[in-house]
């Protein structure tokens, strides 16, 4: 499987797993679980596809793991940036696991993805 492909799929299914887990940082969050799931696997997707890409050009697991875990914090800190509606925000419970997923999918993508 190519390393784009690998990443938007890896990178989907982390993120539905990352939305899910919401739930068990934030309970009080469960009303909007299905909005939170819905946003976390689009953020995975998209950080999927560039972390893929990036390890088609670059054939360096230090430099998947950097750049996927980069990209994971970034657009994890897209979200956590906007604030709750008491003005609160969930720093931690959101960039952490994005940060995971960025990992991981740098990971999966540099040592399982083949290059064309």
């Amino acid at each position: 499987m190519g390393k784009p492909v690998l990443g938007l799929i890896l990178g989907g299914i982390l993120g539905a797993l990352d939305g899910w887990s919401a739930l068990l940082s934030a309970p009080e969050v469960a009303p909007d679980i299905v909005g939170i799931v819905i946003g976390s696997t689009m953020k995975g997707l998209l950080g999927g596809v560039i972390t893929g890409y990036y390890a088609r050009r670059v054939q360096s697991l230090k430099a998947g793991l950097i750049f996927g875990g980069a990209v994971g914090l970034f657009l994890a800190f897209l979200v956590a940036v906007f604030p709750q509606p008491d003005g609160s925000h969930y720093w931690w419970e959101i960039m952490l696991p994005g940060t995971i997923v960025g990992l991981i999918v740098g990971y999966a993508t540099q040592v399982y993805g083949r290059v064309p």
